[in-house]
Order: structure tokens, then C-alpha cells, then sequence
């Protein structure tokens, strides 16, 4: 009985996938509803329930999905993610912020989580957990400029000046040519050299409100 039930899951789940291609939504939501009610314990169906309702602009019957997916497989990353987005795009930000850092947890290279969790971050107006996300992102992605200049900024609002310098310096290495990178190296200069108040470049300050 097991082998015919997982035999039938897997040709709904097939068909599913074969629809939604070919563009065909609303059979592709029959398919993976009767796969959902054939293995009620597999969380796959409900991320492919999430992500149709995603894709008609159904954010809360989404977050439904992702919510059912999570409590099915509490390891998934990508209905951590998927729910976060969901959540952001509600505004629901306390809620998207938590969901973006749960999803980095266990994926801590999703560039897209921690992109959202940078935006939240900024609606929030506190950047204290972001830099952290970012520091281990770099751990694995040590050439990611955008990602480094980032940092660079949120170092230097924070008065961590060498440490500002340090990964701005990093980005000229990488891009000897990047005239924001440049500017803000002269801005954390003039702070290390004087005790003015630091003046965020153009640049930067365009960068956090993205």
C-alpha cells in the first residue's frame, strides 16, 4: 500500500510540474492538492501550492502553504524563505524579519534571504542583526562586492571605522574603477583622521534605502 501511495504521489506531483511549465495553473493547483491529500506528510506539495498562489499574487493563501510546509519539515529553508517573502510583500516586516533570519540559519549562502532581511532590516530601522548574516555570507563568498560594500556602509554608521576601511579597501581590489566605493573610502578616511561626524556618501545612503 506504501509503494502505491508513494507511485501515486510522485505521478500528481510529476503532473503538477508538467502543468504549471506548460502554464496551466489551475490544473497544476488540482495536481498538487491531490498530492498534498495523498501524502499529507510530504511538505513538496505545499511549497508548490505557495509558490502558484505566489505567482496569482495570493500572498496570504501563500503564507497559508508555507506556514503547513514549515510545520511539516521545521528544516526547510525554502519555506522559511518562502513565508518571509510572502510576509514582506504584505509589509508584514516584524514577521518577514524573523522568517528571513530563521531561513539563513539553515541556508546561510541564500543571497535572496539575506537581501530581504537586509530591506527589512532598513523598514525596521535597526541594522544590528544584519551585519552579522553579512560577515557569514562573506565567509563563503569572499569577492562579493555588493554584498562588501554594504557591510562597508553598515561598519562605518556603526563608528567601526577600520573595519569600515578594511572591507571598502577590499572592494577596490576587486573593482579598482567603482566610484562609489571610492567615495565612501574617502568619507571613512576623513572620519579616521578627524573627530567630525561621519558623512555618509550619496551612494551609500542610496544603497541602504534600496
Amino acid at each position: 500500500m506504501r509503494d502505491n501511495s508513494t507511485y501515486h504521489y510522485r505521478n500528481l506531483k510529476d503532473l503538477g510540474d508538467c502543468h504549471a511549465a506548460m502554464g496551466d495553473l489551475k490544473h497544476a493547483k488540482i495536481s498538487y492538492e491531490q498530492a498534498a491529500s495523498v501524502a499529507p506528510l510530504e511538505a513538496t506539495p505545499q511549497l508548490d501550492l505557495a509558490a502558484l498562489a505566489i505567482q496569482g499574487g495570493r500572498l496570504r493563501e501563500a503564507k497559508e502553504h508555507y506556514q503547513k510546509a514549515i510545520a511539516l519539515n521545521p528544516a526547510s529553508s525554502e519555506a522559511y524563505g518562502g513565508f518571509a517573502v510572502a510576509c514582506h510583500q504584505l509589509n508584514e516586516c516584524a514577521a518577514a524579519f524573523e522568517a528571513y533570519m530563521k531561513c539563513l540559519e539553515l541556508d546561510q549562502d541564500n543571497l535572496v534571504a539575506l537581501l530581504g532581511l537586509f530591506q527589512t532590516s532598513r523598514q525596521m530601522g535597526t541594522f544590528a542583526q544584519i551585519t552579522r548574516y553579512l560577515e557569514i555570507y562573506l565567509q563563503s563568498h569572499p569577492d562579493d562586492t555588493a554584498v562588501l560594500f554594504c557591510l562597508a556602509t553598515l561598519y562605518a554608521r556603526d563608528s567601526r571605522f577600520d573595519l569600515a576601511r578594511q572591507a571598502v579597501l577590499k572592494v577596490l581590489s576587486i573593482e579598482p574603477e567603482k566610484p562609489d566605493a571610492m567615495n565612501l573610502l574617502r568619507q571613512i578616511e576623513k572620519k579616521l583622521t578627524s573627530d567630525g561626524p561621519f558623512d555618509e556618501s550619496p551612494a551609500a545612503a542610496n544603497y541602504l534605502r534600496q
